[in-house]
């Protein structure tokens, strides 16, 4: 039998398909649309690549035959940091090194035989599809959706840069290994918790067409919380905690500030511990805030003030905690060491009281008791079951005006500023006159400048002189750009969308032609993204509904995550032994062995 020329045979038939347009959009009867998430120009295509598009080809593939008319591009997520790296690196400019790699992988992706229409081809870096992130943010802005406020950040001050939580590695630059602080900065926002309950309420409509894991993951994230906020006073100053456990009001024995928290200064000075706060803060300053969710060991600070408590009267202790954070809820909590693991570990390492207020119908559990239960030690409460306490006592310190129902979610706005210039440039202008100026949509794009230097040190765009110093597009004053750059998930958050117009030069794309071709019927991509991308896709496409641009809400009718590609490797030794070879055995053996993989034995050898 011949062997099968595969150079020669899919080289013939690749040739075919790009001369007759084989895989463009034939029409939008009876449309599908499948996508697989487009990668990052790296260099090379790799396994988690093939097996990735290897199945959405199949897919387009196989709904073609069926007569479906199949919109199947792809494009490249081209702006990020690792551009920047490699221009630090080798001393080449981020986007040489990012067109040469997307050449190279397209090559690679064309020799798989892949079934796109690459004449839809999105490039995120190039100033044809960032122009649209711009005018994007433009429109988030005048709808109230972005905003500028300082935040605190991991920072580098060897390489005088932000950090992502997952650059910090115990506690050190993951690049230049200098220990990083937290540093706040003024950062720019969008802000997706407007969106949170509608995000949440529309997962309802994907049960059944998503995984049900990246459901329960987006559900988590978002989380929404029924509870209420309690009003704790430090003599004339006001301390705001959230909790979904007001039923264990009595049991409250501390109260714990994140040391971020704006009072945390101000009620060290008033209890005279504003110099050992700020060794504790130093000491914190090199954990990200992931490093601190994880931390096992609770460390504290008593300020040296007391808080009154607004049921019972009585004096608590407030201290600040490693393991409040500021991002969440108030800031502040009401520690319950009873009823609440985190607290009980706090309470035995300071010595603080530890009383039960809720116990179980048997009452013969131990401590910390976290379920729901009967009310004790609550004074009037007591007798009452948790879900009866919660509605009586909110309604108490509603009464008193200690108190009030609230909903809150763990969600938080989205920090998109990156101190990089491999990124799309955020259209304002600051004015010492006018203040915060954004740009007119027929100022854009704003281009990247080429006259840059990058280092590794400080943002590269501040040193373009030319890019920072302009004029006022209002007063006419000289004013100064703004030099963060987009968060790469704001590139990748509506490109599905401008897959459907690539070549429309006067908006994003069409509205018709995305009412037409989304949404999209099968996306395909990695768990990994179920709660960043996803999350963000989902916020652009119900902003998009909400502007009138698309009749859909949610971006994405099937989701399939394929799974991840793990390598494992085998020494000599090891592969022979597993097959039930020695070194001692010839070539034609092993040759032999392995051509009976199919052999059952043999395959749960490999296993």
């Amino acid at each position: 039998m011949a062997e099968y020329d595969f150079q020669k045979i899919e080289s013939k038939w690749q040739n075919i398909w790009r001369e007759n347009s084989a895989f463009e959009l034939e029409s939008f009867d009876n449309k599908l649309y499948v996508l697989e998430m487009f990668p990052y120009p790296s260099g090379n295509i790799h396994m988690g690549h093939v097996r990735n598009y290897s199945i959405g080809d199949a897919l387009a593939r196989f709904m073609k035959m069926l007569g479906h008319s199949v919109l199947h591009p792809m494009g490249f997520d081209a702006f990020g940091l690792p551009a920047e790296n490699a221009a630090i690196k080798h001393g080449v400019h981020p986007a040489k090194w990012t067109y040469q790699n997307i050449e190279n992988m397209r090559k690679q992706l064309m020799s798989l035989g892949l079934s796109y229409d690459w004449k839809r081809e999105v490039i995120t870096c190039s100033p044809e599809y960032y122009h649209w992130n711009q005018w994007i943010f433009l429109r988030l802005y005048e709808h109230g959706l972005v905003y500028r406020q300082s935040a605190e950040v991991n920072w580098c001050p060897n390489d005088e840069t932000v950090l992502a939580n997952e650059q910090v590695i115990e506690g050190r630059c993951w690049r230049c290994s200098t220990a990083v602080e937290r540093k706040q900065v003024p950062s720019w926002f969008i802000r997706i918790t407007a969106y949170a309950q509608r995000l949440l309420d529309d997962l309802e409509e994907l049960r059944g067409l998503w995984p049900e894991r990246v459901i329960t993951q987006q559900i988590n994230w978002i989380g929404r919380s029924e509870g209420t906020k309690v009003r704790f006073f430090v003599e004339d100053i006001p301390i705001d905690v959230f909790t979904t456990r007001v039923d264990t009001i009595f049991g409250v024995s501390f109260i714990a500030l994140a040391p971020e928290h704006p009072l945390a200064k101000e009620l060290s000075i008033k209890g005279g511990s504003s110099k050992a706060l700020d060794s504790f803060l130093e000491e914190l300053s090199h954990l990200s805030t992931r490093e601190r969710q994880i931390a096992t060991e609770k460390k504290g600070l008593f300020l040296g003030v007391y808080a009154k408590h607004p049921l019972s009267n009585q004096k608590v202790p407030v201290f600040v905690a490693n393991y409040v954070l500021y991002e969440y809820g108030t800031g502040a909590v009401m520690g319950v060491p009873a009823h609440d693991s985190r607290d009980y570990d706090f309470a035995i390492k300071y010595g603080l009281e530890i009383k039960r207020v809720v116990k179980s119908a048997s009452g013969d559990e131990g401590l910390p008791f976290e379920e729901e239960g009967i009310l004790v030690n609550s004074d009037v409460f007591s007798g009452l079951d948790s879900k009866s306490a919660k509605k009586a006592i909110t309604s108490r310190l509603c009464e008193i005006g200690l108190g009030e129902l609230q909903i809150t979610y763990r969600l938080r706005d989205w920090n998109i500023s990156r101190q990089r210039y491999w990124g799309t440039p955020i259209p304002i202008i600051h004015c010492p006159s006018c203040g915060i100026v954004p740009l007119r949509d027929e100022d854009l794009p704003v281009l990247l400048p080429t006259d840059i230097s990058i280092t590794g040190h400080g943002n590269p765009l501040e040193s373009s002189q030319e890019f920072v110093n302009v004029k006022c597009p209002r007063c006419g004053s000289l004013a100064r750009r703004e030099t963060d750059t987009m968060d790469t998930f704001f590139d990748s958050s509506w490109y599905f969308l401008r897959f459907c117009d690539p070549k429309n030069t006067q908006k994003p794309f069409e509205p018709s032609l995305a009412s037409s071709l989304m949404p999209i019927d099968f996306y395909i991509g990695g768990i990994e993204h179920a709660v960043l991308h996803l999350l963000y896709a989902r916020f652009f496409q119900k902003f998009f509904y909400d502007l009138g641009m698309t009749p859909y809400k949610e971006p994405f009718l099937r989701l399939i995550t394929q799974g991840m590609v793990l390598k494992r490797w085998l020494s000599v030794e090891k592969l022979l032994d597993k097959l039930g070879l020695t070194t001692e055995d010839s070539i034609d053996n092993l040759k032999l062995k392995l051509s009976s993989l199919e052999d059952p034995e043999c395959l749960r050898n490999l296993k």
